[in-house]
């Protein structure tokens, strides 16, 4: 026979089926503070109704012009403000790029995903980027690319190029964004997203925990995306990575509990959408994966590095899955 609790967390679940954007704070902020357990049981019965709770997306991810931004994230080595011992370089060279996918895809990975540290791409740079996605899209992965703010113009190539993700983060809530960032409004990254998709791109948009933000910050962020018109397909949520020479480099760790809250809750709230474990998995348990497996995401980076920092290899990986059970997604999930 069914507890009480249990029988009321079904009871929630079903309420909660259908998908919605019409969250408020209070409502989520009352969901992320539910009994831990009663909060996990929600998030995993909503995960198997529409995902495969055993199948985690294999993405790799990799830095195509690194270094020498202009913009003044406080959590980011990129940038050109802070002294991290990061050396810029120039733009990847396509084939070099296209090398990198293809021995990402032997390792497993469906999804590659190419990143630049700009505040925007710019017109001379936008043929290389064309041809790193028509590329990538011919040897049969699914593309993603983040490249700060685009005009028209850049999405409309972006299109036609065929690609699958534009990955743009909020990064946290509306309220905490000045304290992280001062160089791009937090209005001018819900006008990129908009933008992308309204040119019929898949949106990728998260943010990061652990940066000094508080629970309601968290519920903020995730409100923020559950209540877009359309909610992104893919929602990455990063643990902060401290870089030395950052403003945030001595931030606290956020608790592993709340971490896997947030999970849990952005799986409720976007229940269809992919989300992905990203930044930050060198500092976590199995244990702690394996919480955020159970309580909704399923896409993780593969390989040595994320961008500019570290990243647990294929070894550990592979091992993670044997203990969990668990097995790489199937393209086009």
């Amino acid at each position: 026979m069914l507890t009480d609790t249990v029988a009321m967390a079904r009871a929630e679940t079903a309420k909660r089926s259908d998908v919605r954007h019409d969250w408020t704070r209070v409502e989520a902020l009352e969901l992320y503070r539910r009994p831990f357990n009663d909060l996990l049981f929600e998030a995993h019965t909503v995960h198997r109704r529409y995902f495969d709770a055993n199948a985690v997306q294999k993405s790799q991810l990799i830095s195509i012009k690194t270094g020498g931004c202009p913009e003044d994230c406080g959590y980011c080595s990129q940038s050109a403000k802070y002294d991290s011992g990061l050396k810029a370089s120039k733009l990847m060279a396509v084939q070099e790029v296209l090398e990198g996918a293809r021995a990402a895809k032997a390792s497993g990975a469906t999804r590659y995903c190419m990143g630049a540290a700009w505040r925007s791409p710019k017109a001379r740079d936008m043929d290389t980027i064309v041809a790193m996605v028509e590329g990538v899209k011919e040897l049969g992965l699914e593309t993603c690319m983040t490249l700060g703010m685009l005009t028209d113009d850049d999405v409309g190539r972006l299109k036609d190029a065929g690609l699958d993700y534009y990955n743009h983060n909020i990064d946290t809530s509306e309220r905490y964004y000045s304290e992280i960032i001062t160089t791009r409004s937090f209005e001018s990254r819900i006008d990129t997203i908009n933008r992308v998709r309204e040119a019929g791109i898949k949106v990728c948009c998260g943010g990061i925990l652990g940066m000094g933000e508080d629970s309601q910050d968290r519920v903020d962020m995730l409100v923020t995306l559950a209540n877009l018109e359309q909610h992104p397909e893919s929602v990455p949520i990063n643990m902060l990575i401290p870089i030395p020479g950052t403003p945030l480099a001595s931030t606290e760790r956020i608790d592993g509990i709340d971490f896997v809250r947030t999970i849990a809750v952005a799986r409720i709230m976007m229940p269809k959408s992919v989300v992905r474990l990203s930044a930050g998995r060198t500092e976590m348990s199995d244990e702690l994966q394996a919480l955020c497996f159970f309580a909704g995401a399923n896409s993780i980076f593969v390989g040595e590095t994320l961008l500019t920092a570290d990243n647990p290899g294929e070894d550990a990986d592979d091992v993670l899955f044997d203990k969990l059970g668990l097995q790489g997604m199937a393209p086009g999930t």
